[in-house]
């Protein structure tokens, strides 16, 4: 029996193997096409990449030939000698600034101004490195008569000795502490009878070349009998200072009611004092406080060294609160007011010659050469023009 075929079926099978060829056939030229294409693209890759390394060598030789040049080498030079002056000009300033510290203590520096103006000659030669080890080893030295100030200073044998703090009017005393024994000078007034003010030679914030006075000028001025220095400020002989002479930034109310430097100190963890009619109030950050015009004044400075009759300042890691000077500070007992010095202690030495007195509360001043303390006279000072003062005025 023969088998028959579906009609069609041929022609069928002829146009699918026909068409199979044909799709194979475009098939394979789309792939060598592509590849071609493929070729022609690496080719050119590669000849851009010959082109660009080209391009790469001539510019390679381009710098070198400038590095090369008069001007390229003066101007590393000049970078060179920028970078050396400013660094020995910081050095320059901390270590002049660190002999002003020095003559806070004592008129005998001679030797140490002569090793300064050496220094200045060695650098008119821009010999950097010489400078540089003759600045550190003017430091070192300056640190070391610190020492020496400090050791050797001597209580007056006329002074008498008490840890008791005066009920009213000014004491001149030696207070034994757990730390040794210390010079005072300090003023009681009650705030009863005493108005507890503070002034400033500025109208209002200052931030730059504002006025200072001394502190005899506030108290005359105010009718006070008794005054002391105020706040940290940066004083006008500090070159670190030449953008900003006498100016502070902590927060303060002068007797005007006129607030300073509120701004910057909106979350100043700063502490501060307030004085009041009838009363005196010592909060350990200034953001604690707003800006109540009621009362007489208010300033801040830091640290905070007592709090409810214990030490609350140990020390840091500021090597200026950690050398020994003269150092003021304002404190109470209840309704007593007190405001003094300190002589040849840190900071934190200070907080323990106040505990030994049994203040309530306390806080340092400024210290050094701005350091004054008046009652009918200069008591400690006059030191250096101040730009705000503390002063007792009779009510």
């Amino acid at each position: 029996m023969k088998l028959k075929l579906p009609k069609n079926s041929f022609h069928r099978f002829t146009v699918i193997v026909v068409g199979s060829v044909v799709i194979g056939f475009a098939v394979l030229a789309v792939i060598v096409v592509s590849w071609i294409n493929l070729q022609k693209k690496l080719t050119e890759t590669v000849g851009e990449k010959i082109a660009l390394q080209a391009q790469m060598a001539s510019v390679s030789g381009e710098l070198s030939r400038l590095k090369s040049e008069d001007q390229y080498q003066k101007n590393q030079k000049l970078q060179g000698d920028i970078t050396n002056i400013e660094k020995t000009y910081t050095q320059t300033v901390t270590a002049y600034e660190d002999l002003l510290r020095l003559k806070d203590n004592t008129k005998d520096t001679k030797k140490f101004d002569e090793a300064f103006a050496e220094i200045l000659a060695i650098l008119s030669r821009r010999e950097y490195d010489k400078a540089a080890e003759s600045l550190s080893a003017l430091r070192t030295d300056i640190a070391a008569e610190q020492s020496k100030l400090a050791a050797s200073f001597v209580i007056p044998e006329n002074v008498p000795a008490s840890n008791a703090a005066p009920a009213s009017g000014y004491v001149r005393q030696s207070v034994q502490a757990d730390i040794g024994t210390f010079l005072v000078d300090m003023i009681a007034a009650d705030v009863s009878s005493t108005r507890v003010i503070v002034d400033t030679a500025s109208d209002q914030t200052c931030s730059k070349d504002c006025p200072a006075m001394s502190l005899s000028d506030y108290v005359s001025r105010n009718s006070a009998y008794a005054g002391v220095n105020g706040s940290y400020f940066c004083p006008a002989d500090y070159p670190s200072c030449a953008d900003k002479k006498n100016s502070f930034d902590t927060l303060l109310m002068n007797k005007n009611k006129v607030y300073f430097n509120s701004e910057n100190n909106k979350y100043s963890v700063v502490p501060a004092v307030i004085f009041g009619s009838g009363f005196v109030r010592f909060v350990g950050q200034s953001l604690e406080w707003g800006r109540d015009t009621g009362i007489d004044s208010m300033i801040a400075n830091q640290p905070l060294l007592v709090a409810g009759g214990n030490i609350v300042f140990g020390g840091n890691s500021d090597p200026k609160m950690g050398s020994t000077g003269s150092r003021g500070f304002v404190a109470n007992r209840g309704n007593t007011v007190y405001i003094g010095v300190v002589h040849n202690v840190t900071v934190a030495g200070m907080a323990h010659v106040l505990k030994a007195l049994g203040v309530d509360n306390a806080l340092n001043l400024d210290s050094g050469g701005s350091v004054a303390l008046w009652n009918g006279g200069y008591k400690v000072g006059p030191g250096r023009n101040i730009p705000n003062a503390i002063l007792f005025v009779r009510k």
